[in-house]
């Protein structure tokens, strides 16, 4: 059990709502450089490369000479830079690509389920009534964002790539709540972003990964910007920032509380697609919104029930 003392918790909700913020600007931010020809590959080898750049230094005077650490941490490292950084981030802005912001991330973040569902199968800890109901609203959410009731085209395509973001979503969760393999935040961050910027280049090398750049200035609801900007807010904003605090924010409150904080990012990126792209989700996707809220946030109450104590 996680015992979460005031000051502990205090600064992991205040990194939490950073990373959430940070992460939330990514996919409107992403979205008027693919609409200019960028490709989903490209503006993720991008911003993934940036990150590791500025966060690498920092990484490696965390570990303090320690370095057996990453030689026995090798796989936890090598899978956070596979699946939650470089898989998470390529499919998230794939599925944009496709479908607007608002109703991508709404599909990712069912992430927070899938985490208590892994721990249930993984480490027997069985949900209880109201975790069970929360996950039942949050599935009804889920019909209502993907439109399905009123009959409306879906397109399957997006909500594949946002699936596959959520489970991303819920691997950077598990690893970044994991103290026990010793690994400094901004390690495990650092190691992460390098191993995502080398996957994502040797995919690219071999072809496997379209990659396609644009010089034209990105495009904002009508308005034009020179391509570095969102480019440099993207690796150090959405990027550097929001994996360095999200990892500082797990270590102090556990993957369950952590990734329901972090609901916060649907909020800051619903509100930034509004500005920047003029995207709003419809009604009926408003409303399955918060039926996932509502049943994340059921979900996250229901755990301090699990067998009888407060999940980690």
């Amino acid at each position: 059990m996680r015992v979460v003392g005031g000051r502990r918790l205090a600064g992991g909700l205040g990194f939490a709502l950073i990373s959430a913020l940070s992460f939330g600007l990514a996919g409107p931010l992403a979205r008027g450089l693919l609409e200019t020809g960028w490709s989903p590959g490209a503006v993720v080898l991008v911003r993934v490369g940036m990150a590791a750049l500025v966060v690498l230094p920092a990484g490696v005077l965390s570990l303090r000479g320690r370095l057996h650490l990453l030689s026995s941490n090798a796989g936890v490292v090598l899978t956070y830079g596979v699946i939650a950084v470089a898989g998470a981030q390529f499919c998230y802005f794939s599925a944009v690509s496709h479908m607007q912001v608002g109703p991508a991330l709404m599909i990712e973040y069912t992430a927070p389920a899938a985490v208590v569902l892994w721990l249930w199968l993984r480490h027997g800890e069985r949900p209880g009534t109201v975790t069970t109901a929360g996950a039942v609203l949050a599935v009804l959410g889920l019909v209502l964002v993907l439109d399905l009731v009123s009959g409306a085209d879906l397109d399957l395509t997006g909500a594949l790539w946002a699936l596959g973001a959520m489970v991303g979503l819920a691997t950077y969760f598990l690893i970044s709540a994991d103290e026990d393999n010793g690994l400094p935040p901004l390690t495990l961050a650092a190691g992460g972003l390098v191993v995502g910027a080398l996957i994502l280049s040797a995919l690219a090398l071999v072809g496997l990964l379209p990659m396609q750049a644009m010089a034209a200035p990105a495009s904002y609801d009508g308005r034009t910007v020179a391509a570095w900007v969102p480019l440099l807010c993207l690796g150090l904003v959405s990027a550097a920032l929001a994996f360095t605090t999200g990892i500082a924010a797990s270590r102090r409150l556990g993957s369950r509380l952590a990734s329901f904080v972090g609901l916060t990012e649907v909020l800051a990126a619903v509100g930034a697609a509004w500005l920047l792209l003029g995207e709003l989700p419809g009604t009926m996707q408003l409303a399955g919104g918060a039926l996932i809220l509502a049943g994340v946030t059921a979900v996250k109450l229901g755990e301090k029930d699990v067998h009888g104590r407060t999940a980690p």
